[in-house]
């Protein structure tokens, strides 16, 4: 604490750690599709809706380099992929994003007023 009993926030605290995690418009919303289970590219580009193959392969490398997805050889097929959440993207993506999803639905009236 500071001297007027203020916390002092600094530029690398855990709070923008988190925040970078979400910076990307369409990171969370890969990470909460890949809740559902690996996934190949082709079905997370149907799945998510008005996302582009380019915008979508940028956030699977982000995320695969953030540590929060594993891309995998798919069983079925030996020249595709899979993408999965790893312990640390589920824990994200049940977690904390799962909640601030909850926290805007339960306030989207507001928050469209501000809009």
């Amino acid at each position: 604490m500071n001297e007027a009993g203020c916390e002092t926030f600094v530029s690398d605290c855990r709070i923008r750690a988190a925040a970078e995690l979400i910076r990307h418009t369409w990171d969370p919303v890969v990470l909460s599709a890949l809740r559902i289970g690996p996934t190949r590219r082709s079905v997370l580009l149907d799945r998510i809706a008005g996302v582009s193959d380019k915008v979508l392969t940028g956030a699977l490398s982000r995320l695969v380099l953030r540590g929060l997805v594993r891309k995998v050889k798919d069983d079925l097929r030996r020249d595709a992929a899979v993408y999965e959440l790893t312990e640390l993207g589920t824990s994200f993506a049940e977690g904390p994003l799962l909640e601030l999803g909850r926290w805007a639905a339960d306030n989207q009236a507001d928050l469209s007023a501000t809009c």
